[in-house]
């Protein structure tokens, strides 16, 4: 429902229930999208936050305590969350605490948090297991360490994050600290990154593969796809969907 930094959001589920994984655009265009789709969110089972950033928070306090949803996160990020000054609704009654790689199960889903890399108070990526498929959501995130490589070997279906081109940023109109902080370990993954990391790591079981959070200033859907196709295509790998997410529209509806 919204993938960059005007805000992030994700259904995961069934025709009958679900998960949001962040909650960072309005409640309103929540509730608009998932009744496209025959869906309300009393079919929400829990929101699932990968930090505690605003385009990805704003809207949690009045899904988890207005609209009953459990909101699940690390301590941290819990902390983070209510203390940011976006999030006008603080979270109590919906907090759901968890510790990283700590598996859990709802319902025919068990989701599984994994550690990523940048400046928030805490940040993860999801694995969410459904009758033997795997949906693994990787975004914000500075590098591809071990434990989200380890994930994404799993998937059957993965977002990952491709933030920006390298030149772009480099000649674009960011002052020099911003854009040493998106290209630092603690930053956003670039095109080229993503691209050398699914090329040479490619799962046998990966059949989709959504680029997300993508730079309104220092990339473009054609570049990200671009890249990483060509990246695929030099080494003989074939992909069935790989689509750049819409900063601020909805995509498709996937139906796995």
């Amino acid at each position: 429902m919204g993938s960059g930094s005007s805000g992030n959001c994700y259904y995961i589920g069934t025709g009958e229930y679900g998960f949001l994984v962040d909650a960072g655009v309005g409640v309103r265009t929540v509730k608009r999208e998932l009744k496209k789709h025959h869906l309300s969110l009393e079919q929400i089972w829990g929101i699932f936050i990968t930090h505690d950033h605003t385009d990805h928070i704003c809207s949690v306090g009045v899904l988890g305590e207005k609209y009953h949803i459990p909101v699940y996160a690390t301590r941290e990020m819990h902390i983070g969350i209510n203390r940011n000054y976006r999030v006008t609704e603080k979270l109590s009654s919906s907090q759901k605490y968890y510790k990283k790689g700590e598996h859990i199960a709802i319902r025919d889903f068990t989701i599984q948090s994994f550690p990523v890399s940048h400046d928030a108070s805490d940040c993860v990526g999801y694995s969410f297991t459904y009758e033997g498929k795997t949906f693994v959501i990787a975004t914000d995130l500075g590098f591809i360490g071990k434990e989200v490589a380890d994930h994404i070997a799993k998937a059957d279906y993965l977002v990952i994050e491709a933030n920006y081109d390298d030149m772009m940023l480099k000649n674009g109109r960011y002052p020099y600290p911003l854009k040493q902080r998106v290209r630092s370990y603690t930053g956003h993954l670039c095109n080229d990154h993503t691209a050398r990391f699914l090329a040479d790591n490619w799962p046998p079981t990966l059949t989709h593969v959504f680029l997300c959070h993508l730079s309104q200033e220092n990339n473009t859907p054609e570049l990200a796809f671009n890249t990483v196709n060509n990246a695929l295509a030099q080494k003989g790998i074939t992909v069935e969907v790989l689509q750049p997410l819409d900063r601020i529209a909805a995509s498709d509806l996937y139906i796995f």
